[in-house]
């Protein structure tokens, strides 16, 4: 990290304000050949975190003033180590023109500033430890949130939520493998039974906390990605129709011709607080046609990975063995809710024809937006969980759980060999793997790979 980078931090379309960010060694030095403070004073004579006035200029003395000037601007200098990143920083807030924002960026390349790479800025602020590998992640949630729930879990994690239960943990376990290692150096040191119970009742606490923090995790990734919402049904029931008017605009074509929809749709919406990843999918039937078996097929795919079902019948027509195929093709243990359509005609479907379906329905027209609300408010029953405001207590990465899932299984095997008497040698082994995984989620324990690759979904200017 003895070089100095650059990047545009904010976005690339025209706005009010933009913002390039500088942060290393040299950050200072090149700022004050680039900023020209109206109050005169030199950016090495800064106060941190204070605005400053002034032109932005290309640097080249052979140039008059105005010749020079690419922006009035704004400036800040934080300096390490209580920057973001934990070297010296620089921020220069333009008029947000992507042009003058890419001068900018030019003009610091000729004082031998690098572009940043994607996410360097917070990768820089981990290695010098402004922030674990929880926070870090965290940010990139942040940025990416899509509802209201989520940019508070995320916000939580960025403040230390999750850090702060791990690390907790980790040192308790820390605590017994340093014990377990003075007896393996001090054989002579047996351990008492009193001692064993102490460790076997840490081991067993640090195994619950994970465990229960790992079972948050199918809840954080819903909140984080949205509930993924299959919409299904036999042909020509208005699958179509209800995907478009649950979004608000015209999605899917939608045909009085059975078979419309060959492929699945996907889509975004968001009802209350929940996030549903909504997907139109081909209708369900028996068919010799083999480019409608393709749509069938994905649309089974489709119901594998739902986290949500609406199953949608024409109410205007007796149900068929085609409806009750299409109920039978939902996996058991997936929220369901039926939406009788097609309301606004006379009904051909009384409620108890539904008494076997064991599932929720809601009798609607999806053309004229009818009962939509009554769907909406089901839906949010169903997920009712996200109404309370999450802090940051909802796991919503895979590489953390993943990493969180291996200390459960080493602890398990370690309260396994300390319960049989099992030499120290071999209980340390175990618990010194859960060491191992748990520092993964922070990012005590991880190799450069996996941090590049972590770093890698930032954008560049973060």
């Amino acid at each position: 990290m003895s070089d100095t980078i650059a990047a545009i931090a904010t976005g690339s379309v025209v706005s009010a304000i933009g913002i390039v960010r500088i942060s290393g060694p040299d950050a200072l030095t090149v700022a004050d050949n680039v900023f020209c403070a109206k109050s005169g004073v030199k950016l090495k004579d800064a106060e941190n975190r204070r605005m400053y006035y002034g032109e932005y200029v290309t640097g080249d003395g052979s140039l008059s003033r105005l010749s020079r000037t690419i922006d009035l601007c704004f400036c800040m200098v934080s300096r390490r180590p209580n920057s973001y990143t934990g070297e010296d920083t620089v921020e220069f807030h333009c008029h947000g023109s992507p042009v003058i924002l890419t001068e900018v960026l030019h003009t610091l390349f000729s004082h031998h500033v690098r572009q940043a790479l994607p996410g360097e800025f917070t990768k820089r602020a981990f290695l010098n430890g402004r922030l674990d590998l929880t926070q870090a992640e965290a940010v990139i949630d942040l940025i990416e949130s899509e509802t209201p729930s989520a940019a508070k879990n995320a916000a939580g994690q960025l403040c230390g939520a999750i850090s702060t239960k791990i690390d907790s943990i980790y040192n308790q376990l820390l605590e017994v493998a340093s014990h377990f290692h003075a007896v393996i150096d001090y054989p002579d040191e047996d351990i008492d039974d009193f001692k064993i119970k102490n460790y076997l009742s840490i081991i067993q606490e640090a195994t619950k906390k994970l465990q229960q923090l790992l079972e948050t995790h199918k809840r954080g990734k819903i909140l984080q990605s949205g509930v993924p919402t299959v919409i299904i049904g036999r042909p020509n029931t208005g699958k179509s129709t209800l995907f478009n008017a649950l979004l608000g605009y015209d999605r899917a074509i939608v045909t009085d011709k059975a078979g419309t929809t060959r492929d699945t749709i996907e889509d975004k919406i968001l009802i209350g607080d929940v996030l549903l990843r909504l997907i139109d999918t081909a209708g369900l039937r028996k068919t010799d046609d083999s480019t409608e078996l393709l749509g069938v097929g994905r649309t089974l795919t489709a119901l594998n990975n739902a986290e949500l079902v609406i199953l949608v019948i024409d109410g205007s027509v007796p149900l068929n063995n085609d409806d009750i195929d299409a109920l039978r093709s939902i996996p058991p243990d997936v929220p369901k809710i039926t939406a009788i359509n097609k309301s606004d005609l006379p009904a051909a479907i009384k409620p108890s024809d539904l008494k076997n379906f064991d599932m929720k329905c809601c009798f609607l027209s999806a053309l004229s937006g009818k009962g939509l609300d009554i769907l909406d408010e089901e839906i949010q029953k169903m997920f009712h969980v996200f109404k309370e405001s999450p802090s940051g207590d909802l796991l919503t990465n895979i590489r953390q759980a993943e990493a969180i899932s291996r200390a459960v299984d080493s602890l398990h095997q370690a309260e396994i060999a300390l319960t049989e008497a099992v030499t120290p040698d071999a209980i340390l082994i175990d618990i010194e793997d859960a060491l191992l995984s748990i520092g993964e989620v922070t990012g005590k324990t991880m190799s450069e790979d996996i941090l590049s690759r972590i770093f890698e979904r930032f954008c560049v200017g973060k």
